[in-house]
């Protein structure tokens, strides 16, 4: 990096990181919506309250998944950096092995908690039925992802991101294609979405594959040697992500239940077509975050203290305009945007009123995002790791129970604005605090 090119042209050295990651990740969420919108057009409004109901499910693999990859990742990156190129080989094979028994283990866990799960959220029905045909496949598909995970980040440690980038996108219009196909033309319904996911996760697993025995130059898979201390470091190193996404996963699991118990399957179903907008949206601003991030650490690290502090302020302007676009077009076309979903009237009627409360927390919520990844790049984990549980589990779970007992439905779509808003004054907070010494 240039220090003085960076200094001169901010704005652009922001976009030029950050687009690339902000479509890549776009691209991988647009699986999750073309689900949604196969299942609500092909099986119906109960069908997309099901998927949503094991959405903790899938939070469950993401968290052991990325705490195993990220972990390994970065032991086997410092032993690659350290030239020890046996002991890459060695972590990056236990990291494969230790991911992929941890996904088989975690789903027979998962399979025998089905019916307990069902009782607790109150589900019956046909919501049940449909819960248990799409899970019951998806079991397999979620260790398949997981493992795609870990290996595209190996895949850049080899110094080929282009190549993963490639087969993610070939993975998402497979998976698009062959949910039309099961859905549409075969009538396969729910069953039919997952077996969609299934095959188009084991085809990109093949292709990854393919680069690891063909085209990789350090991680090769092969016998190894299990070692209990890399093993310990693993888990220690990857330990935060999987708190980010236990977070996420209980913060869902108390929005279905409450949702459950108060309002029922059209509650979750237009609860879910709204979050959609909200997972795009967190998308685009984990994409402006890992754009941003390496340029914070570099400046930081140089000593240019005022100037990491420019980008951040740069970078929350960007997000701060896109959520304000954002809000203006899904407050125009929430009517429209609900009826791509769903066919119910009295669930289109509670998205477009829902849309336009929950999209105000786009106001505040990039804001948060953007500084919690800006501390994280100057080194202070302490405030990030306050911001993103105040956001993602503290204030938000306080919102989930207390705002629906006294607003309803409202109240769930209030819960996220003033989540991000309260948890925006610790932001203001931690920024004053950090421009003191200066």
């Amino acid at each position: 990096m240039d220090l003085e090119k960076i200094r001169l042209h901010v704005g652009e050295m922001i976009l030029r990181f950050s687009i690339p990651s902000i479509i890549s990740m776009l691209m991988t969420s647009m699986i999750t919506v073309a689900d949604g919108f196969f299942i609500g057009n092909y099986v119906g409004k109960e069908g997309v309250a099901a998927v949503n109901l094991g959405l903790p499910v899938i939070y469950l693999f993401l968290a052991a998944g990325l705490m195993i990859a990220v972990g390994g990742a970065a032991i086997a990156g410092m032993a690659f950096g350290a030239g020890d190129k046996k002991m890459c080989g060695d972590v990056f094979c236990q990291t494969v092995a230790e991911a992929l028994a941890a996904g088989i283990v975690m789903g027979i866990l998962v399979s025998l908690c089905f019916t307990p799960m069902m009782k607790l959220l109150h589900a019956d029905g046909l919501v049940r039925g449909y819960f248990r045909e799409y899970y019951e496949i998806l079991l397999f598909e979620l260790p398949v992802m997981t493992l795609n995970s870990l290996l595209g980040m190996f895949i850049r440690q080899e110094g080929d991101p282009g190549y993963f980038m490639k087969v993610n996108v070939f993975h998402v219009v497979l998976n698009i294609a062959l949910d039309a196909a099961f859905s549409e033309w075969f009538g396969w319904g729910v069953g039919g979405i997952a077996a969609a996911s299934l095959l188009a996760a084991l085809t990109a697993l093949l292709c990854n594959l393919y680069f690891f025995e063909k085209k990789a130059n350090v991680y090769r898979l092969r016998r190894f040697t299990f070692s209990g201390k890399v093993l310990r470091s693993t888990l220690l190193n990857g330990s935060s992500e999987l708190i980010g996404e236990l977070s996420l996963g209980i913060a869902m699991f108390a929005y279905n239940f409450v949702i459950m118990r108060r309002v029922g399957v059209d509650g979750v179903t237009a609860f879910t077509v709204v979050g959609y907008t909200s997972y795009l949206f967190n998308m685009i601003l984990i994409g402006f975050g890992q754009g941003a991030s390496p340029l914070v650490s570099f400046v930081y690290g140089a000593g240019q203290k005022k100037l990491a502090r420019t980008i951040r302020k740069k970078t929350n302007l960007y997000v701060f305009f896109a959520g304000t676009v954002v809000i203006l077009i899904m407050t125009l076309v929430s009517g429209q945007y609900g009826a791509l979903f769903v066919k119910n009237e009295a669930v289109i009627s509670m998205i477009r009123s829902g849309t336009r409360i929950f999209v105000l927390s786009f106001l505040f919520s990039g804001v948060n995002t953007i500084t919690s990844f800006y501390f994280t790049a100057i080194g202070k984990a302490k405030e990030s790791a306050l911001i993103s549980s105040s956001r993602g589990l503290v204030v938000l779970l306080i919102c989930i129970f207390v705002l629906p007992a006294l607003f309803g439905m409202t109240g769930v779509w209030l819960a996220a604005p003033v989540t991000e808003s309260v948890t925006g004054l610790l932001t203001a907070y931690f920024i004053y605090i950090e421009k003191r010494p200066l």
